[in-house]
């Protein structure tokens, strides 16, 4: 009886140390918060080796990718997120600012513009269009777009973007009250957590 027990205690010690995909996962969101984009791709890498049909891992590590600069491989994972889940509107907005960031603007847009048509846009989605138009140089709906973001979300980061796109609109004293504004203590650095790691 104590030999079964004492083997029962063991194994489950040993199985208690198995690491599983959803815990390389949580590592790997946790390493992308503080910065590790590195480390944050290994992590899912072993969560994806670990569970390979796991979407939210693809679509984490292609975050990851994106934040550090791997545009091609960021593409690649959410290409395989949408096309198995077609309804993951994160991912959307995920992969249209892929597109972007390869200088592939129109078809950022066109990415962007079906999320926002079928109802589902949030603010990062609004924040990532507004960037396009601007890239465009489109200022007016590049404004319109941090505008509506603004109203859900006020942050120095947003607040910025909208005070270059006015200046580049020829719009100096919108562009001075954003740029002032931004500069209050009390107003959140960043409209997200993943905003600062750019």
């Amino acid at each position: 009886m104590k030999k079964l027990l004492l083997l029962s205690c063991l194994c489950l010690t040993a199985c208690s140390s198995l690491k599983t995909s959803g815990e390389y996962m949580a590592r790997g969101n946790g390493y992308l918060k503080d910065g590790k984009r590195q480390a944050a791709i290994n992590s899912f890498n072993k969560a994806v080796v670990l569970n390979p049909d796991n979407l939210d891992v693809y679509e984490a590590r292609g975050a990851a990718y994106f934040f550090n600069g791997q545009y091609d491989l960021a593409q690649t994972d959410f290409e395989r997120v949408l096309r198995e889940d077609p309804y993951r509107i994160s991912s959307y907005t995920a992969y249209a600012s892929v597109l972007a960031s390869k200088g592939d603007y129109n078809n950022a847009l066109q990415v962007l513009n079906l999320v926002d048509q079928l109802g589902k846009a949030t603010a990062e989605t609004y924040f990532a269009r507004a960037g396009v138009y601007y890239m465009l140089g489109a200022y007016d709906r590049a404004v319109a777009d941090y505008t509506r973001v603004l109203q859900e979300h006020v942050s120095a980061d947003v607040l910025n973007a909208r005070a270059n796109a006015y200046a580049q609109w020829g719009k100096k004293e919108q562009a001075q009250q954003d740029y002032e504004y931004a500069k209050k203590p009390n107003i959140p650095q960043y409209l997200n957590i993943y905003s600062k790691l750019r």
